[in-house]
């Protein structure tokens, strides 16, 4: 196939183009169950951030965040899923870069590139937890607002097992971020060890800063 005619296109046009291309390629690959078989470029005006993210990147981090991107390009897409837009399920502070650094949104036309998450996935339980995974796994998250969202997962009706299990978390882990909420009815039948100190927002942010440079 000869694609010398995408040159002479408009660049949105040449985008949505390539975008389709690539799609048609998704539908055939076998592959095309993981959602990184299937990047594609946005508009970053069309994505926006979720409302429960518990990560927290400091200036210096969002900096050396903003040179690797800088430097070696965008080498994650952005996890997504379709609501009001575009909203962000993983890759807030790569998203922020994309919007927020001149440079890098010139280079990369005002655009974003994104995966989306599957179908059943796009449940506000299954979005949480899947936000959780991928923090959880790069090892770092900020406690009280992992604490909400293990409560709000419990308003939700999630079992401790279920929450244990989704977010990758042992049961006594599970029973101290109910506890820092301070919601002693969603536990005070069970056994836990001594609630984690609370710390002041100085002290959380230097010790539990994610680096995203390196995901």
């Amino acid at each position: 196939m000869n694609f010398d005619y995408l040159a002479d296109m408009p660049i949105d046009e040449r985008v949505d183009e390539i975008n389709r291309l690539r799609e048609m390629i998704h539908a055939h690959s076998p592959f095309n169950s993981e959602p990184v078989d299937f990047v594609r470029w946005v508009k970053n005006d069309l994505v926006h951030a979720n409302d429960y993210n518990p990560n927290s990147v400091a200036p210096p981090e969002m900096k050396l965040l903003e040179h690797s991107i800088m430097s070696d390009g965008y080498t994650q897409p952005i996890v997504t899923w379709p609501n009001d837009g575009i909203e962000v399920v993983d890759g807030f502070h790569r998203h922020r870069v994309g919007k927020e650094s001149p440079a890098i949104s010139a280079r990369v036309h005002s655009y974003l590139p994104i995966v989306e998450l599957k179908a059943g996935q796009h449940d506000r339980n299954d979005r949480m937890a899947a936000t959780i995974r991928h923090n959880r796994a790069r090892g770092a998250h900020k406690v009280e607002s992992m604490s909400e969202i293990v409560v709000e997962l419990k308003r939700r009706f999630w079992t401790d097992e279920r929450i244990s299990t989704e977010l990758g978390m042992d049961a006594d882990e599970v029973l101290r971020l109910q506890q820092v909420t301070g919601l002693a009815g969603l536990f005070g039948d069970e056994d836990f060890s001594e609630a984690w100190e609370a710390v002041s927002f100085d002290e959380a942010d230097e010790l539990e800063l994610i680096d995203e440079s390196k995901v």
